[in-house]
């Protein structure tokens, strides 16, 4: 297949050696388990549980909350100690409601749904009302719910199903070890997701530094002809969808539209493998493999983790810190976001943690910028930096809006390559952040326009009726007399023929 080049991008670091060599270990039963309501994007779970209920493994112990969102399950079995808020993985540490389970030791599984035989020959709508109750979202860390993609095969035609092995982040390689240790699963995943999709092709993208995984699946994906395993190049960010989109189709997602509107669906390698349980076994996503490493951990790994699981608890089995941690980050040192404290716990979008040392972060003051212009050649969306930043500490969002800061999806590589090591990836996520609460604040002033236009239709509507109403009920008598004319007329006539 021939590869087309993407636009920019950097080539970082990677120390993707810390962890990659060493197979998957599993975490042993930490003390308790805590499982946020929000793990992933759209609406909350809604909670099915309460304090003291015994739960096992696998039970949903929360329900999806609307058309975009995902239950929550057991990932082992206990009893439901708390329903609480306790802080999140993200950068604020604000609290968010969490479902504390006390781990009975048995690790006894509910009785699970009938695994789907044949899922090639069932209505595609089996294949993804099984991934809706399982609560499999995208494992690549965006956590979009995966059976909501699932069905865009009902809205649009598609051509290709392509499978993110990329993972360019410097760091990770928990998907890295996933394709060495489980291919047969990841392709079956991916076949039966191309089935629900409709796709009649599955592209299986990995980078060039990771020779064995693309050795391994190309072996496994060799007897199925609609399945083919690509090799990209090595180049943060490729692991991007809509550039890896580009990469492997020449095409080029315009703004504002999906990957879809292009024929392709992107989800991740692991996300397949999580498909696969769910359709083979009936069992719903309940653990992850999550990278643990950085210059601070005593010993990287990549661990198999059960969903709830504290970081401390991952960090205390990779044997603690070696040094003091100058940051600790939940996912990639590119775009992952710092943790404020280390009681959070994993969740289905958790690729990586990684406690960086000062040496690692490269924290330097920030100085003024010289306009050499590298954050515009490295830009992979084709945006300027420099100029929207500008505009941004002047709070002209609508400027930086007009420049393209909505189409910015805070890579980081411009931040990485400024030698002014201005923050400018900071600068992007506050403009968002002010101009999608801005917008929420438009649409809100339209619908309450809309309403009260509406309300005073009905009432000028319901005056009308009542106003016809009442002419109706008028008796004959109270009709007005006819005129002096007519009754003079009339007597004239009377008086003529008498």
């Amino acid at each position: 297949m021939k590869l087309f080049p993407i636009r920019g991008g950097i080539h970082p670091d990677y120390r993707k050696e810390l962890a990659s060599e060493k197979a998957i270990v599993a975490l042993p039963m930490p003390a308790a388990l805590y499982i946020p309501l929000q793990q992933h994007v759209g609406a909350p779970a809604e909670v099915l549980v309460r304090e003291g209920d015994l739960v096992k493994k696998g039970q949903m112990i929360a329900r999806s909350g609307g058309a975009v969102s995902s239950p929550q399950h057991a990932a082992t079995s206990g009893q439901i100690k708390s329903v609480t808020d306790i802080p999140a993985p993200h950068p604020s540490g604000l609290a968010q409601t969490t479902i504390i389970i006390e781990p009975d030791g048995k690790d006894e599984w509910i009785e699970l749904p009938e695994p789907i035989a044949d899922p090639f020959t069932v209505d595609p709508h089996a294949i993804h009302e099984r991934v809706a109750q399982s609560g499999i979202v995208g494992m690549g860390g965006a956590a979009f719910p995966s059976a909501v993609k699932l069905n865009l095969g009902t809205q649009k035609k598609l051509e290709i199903l392509l499978l993110n092995g990329a993972e360019c982040e410097p760091y990770l390689t928990c998907d890295d070890r996933v394709m060495r240790e489980y291919p047969e699963e990841i392709i079956d995943g991916a076949r039966i997701m191309a089935h629900a999709l409709g796709t009649a092709r599955v592209v299986i993208a990995i980078e060039q530094n990771k020779p064995q995984a693309i050795e391994i699946m190309t072996r496994a994906a060799s007897a199925f002809a609609e399945v083919e395993v690509i090799g990209v190049s090595v180049q943060y960010p490729m692991g991007s969808e809509r550039h890896l989109v580009q990469a492997i189709t020449g095409l080029e997602t315009p703004a504002r539209k999906l990957t879809a509107d292009l024929g392709v669906v992107v989800h991740n390698v692991s996300t397949a493998r999580a498909v696969h349980h769910a359709v083979r076994f009936g069992r719903p996503l309940v653990a992850r493999v999550v990278t643990v490493s950085g210059g601070a951990i005593r010993e990287p790994r990549n661990v198999w983790t059960p969903i709830g699981a504290r970081i401390a608890d991952l960090v205390e089995f990779c044997g603690g810190f070696s040094a003091r941690p100058e940051s600790v980050v939940n996912g990639g040192p590119m775009m992952g976001q710092p943790l404020a404290t280390l009681d959070a716990p994993v969740v289905k979008g958790t690729s990586g943690i990684l406690a960086l040392t000062a040496e690692e972060i490269n924290d330097r003051p920030t100085s003024a910028c010289i306009r050499c212009g590298s954050c515009i050649t490295i830009c992979p969306c084709g945006l300027s930096p420099v100029e929207m930043a500008a505009f941004i500490r002047k709070d002209n969002l609508d400027v930086a809006a007009k420049l393209g800061v909505m189409d910015c999806f805070s890579c980081g590589s411009c931040s990485w390559v400024c030698p002014s090591h201005i923050p400018l990836v900071h600068y992007f996520n506050y403009a968002k952040g002010a101009l999608n609460d801005l917008e929420l604040e438009r649409r809100k002033n339209e619908r309450v326009k809309t309403l009260a236009e509406a309300r005073t239709i009905r009432i000028e509507k319901a005056t009308e009726a009542k106003r016809a109403a009442l002419a109706a009920r008028k008796p004959a008598s109270d009709a007005a007399p006819p005129a002096a004319g007519a009754e003079a007329k009339a007597a004239i006539e009377e008086k003529a023929t008498s």
